[in-house]
């Protein structure tokens, strides 16, 4: 292999995981802050620098409201003293926060966080892996998470995070199919498996969720409205918000993100299946959760946002290669980032948690058949300009039907059943 393709998967390496560390710092401060100021109080706001410990009288606190508390909970992650229970399973009490922790970060390999950069004659992806099934990998790898969370409540020998893990893997397990169901209208619409690629015809067509311009001109322009298909762009709008919703609501169960907490709810677990974890194997556990929730807002920005793309025609304008264009993408791309994993933050601590009865409805009944009818018509809006309009409306028929039927079937399965009072 070539010494520059090398040293740029290296520094590509190197660019991911400090990206991703230092997003988690971030999320736990302003998710801290945040808080704080929904609940009328001040938060972490006198970290500063431990100069008693050097001699001095006092320490120094730095006048930024806090924002070296992530810094000093690391530091206290590495120093505290990392307790081990006699009674857990010892091999599989520490390997699980590895299991949990290492597939959030290497599903983040496949998603482009910036335009193609020219290093000489090589046109250098910024995505650590460039591969041709972004998602299928995505998938794949972020499914064995659950591995961690279901074997550290069982080798935690304690009843509290043995519940935890049993509702992580259900959890899991119900909202997985939602989630990679919703997913296949987005991939019949671009028809390719490659993130890069998805990311490039959103450049120049406009975003998923956002189709205001193309290669003809900007919303306005008459090359756009000149088009033939217009109409049809916009009716496919309805099964691609359809997925949106479903998508990024299953997200939150796969990240056990609040209203989808159950596995680790502090009311009725304790602290679920890392209940009896200390130290870094309980930050692992917390570092593992918020960068699944990073990576959940930057597959979201990727499929629905333009990923890196600015929007609006104006990538077009710009130099092609150039590496200040791929910085200015990059920093486009992390700006997206952190409108979702401020929006992750909001619903945490604004939404109520559901029963578990709740969310098991809500993923079998609900978003299991409305992902299915979802595609259908999916495929029926795309076909439409081949069938013609009696096809159409042959498909339509059928699709309303077949929906009439899965509403019915739903209601009688969550229709409580008369029970007699004592």
């Amino acid at each position: 292999m070539d010494t520059t393709l090398l040293i740029a998967t290296a520094i590509k390496i190197g660019v991911f995981l400090g990206l991703t560390l230092t997003f988690v710092s971030i999320c736990v401060i302003f998710e801290r802050r945040f808080s704080a100021m929904i609940q009328d109080r001040v938060g972490p706001n006198r970290t500063g620098i431990p100069l008693t410990i050097l001699g001095f009288k006092k320490d120094f606190a730095l006048p930024i409201g806090g924002l070296t508390q992530p810094m000093a909970d690391g530091l206290k992650f590495i120093l505290k003293e990392d307790f081990t229970p006699s009674y857990v399973r010892k091999a599989f009490f520490w390997l699980a926060p590895c299991m949990t922790m290492v597939p959030a970060l290497i599903t983040m390999a496949v998603i482009p966080f910036g335009s193609p950069m020219e290093i000489g004659e090589h046109i250098i992806p910024l995505a650590v892996a460039d591969l041709s099934v972004g998602p299928l990998f995505i998938f794949a790898i972020a499914s064995l998470s659950v591995y961690g969370i279901t074997l550290a409540g069982w080798s935690s020998n304690s009843k509290y995070p043995f519940f935890g893990g049993v509702r992580s893997c259900a959890q899991m397990i119900s909202y997985e199919i939602a989630l990679g169901l919703s997913l296949i209208p987005v991939l019949m619409y671009f028809g390719d498996l490659n993130l890069g690629h998805i990311v490039e015809d959103q450049v120049k067509n406009g975003w998923l969720l956002l189709p205001l311009w193309n290669e003809g001109g900007f919303i306005i322009g008459s090359g756009y409205w000149g088009q033939e298909g217009l109409l049809l762009r916009w009716l496919l709008m309805i099964p691609l918000v359809i997925t949106f919703f479903i998508f990024t609501t299953s997200i939150f169960a796969e990240t056990n993100r609040t209203p989808f907490d159950l596995p680790e709810c502090e009311t009725e677990l304790v602290g679920g299946y890392h209940t009896e974890y200390s130290s870094m194997k309980f930050a692992l556990f917390f570092l593992g959760e918020y960068a699944a929730m990073i990576i959940g807002s930057a597959l979201i920005v990727t499929l629905f946002f333009g990923g890196w793309s600015i929007g609006f025609g104006i990538d077009g304008l710009l130099p092609t290669g150039a590496w200040w264009v791929s910085l200015i993408h990059l920093g486009c791309f992390l700006t997206k980032v952190t409108i979702f994993i401020l929006f992750f933050v909001l619903v945490r601590w604004t939404v109520p948690r559901f029963r578990y009865d709740q969310l098991m409805d809500l993923g079998w009944i609900v978003f299991f058949e409305a992902a299915l009818i979802n595609i259908f018509l999916m495929a029926l809006l795309m076909a439409a300009p081949s069938i013609g309009i009696l096809g159409t409306l042959f498909g339509a028929t059928i699709l309303i039907v077949a929906t009439i039927i899965l509403v019915s079937i739903a209601k009688s399965v969550t229709k409580p059943s008369s029970v007699r009072s004592v």
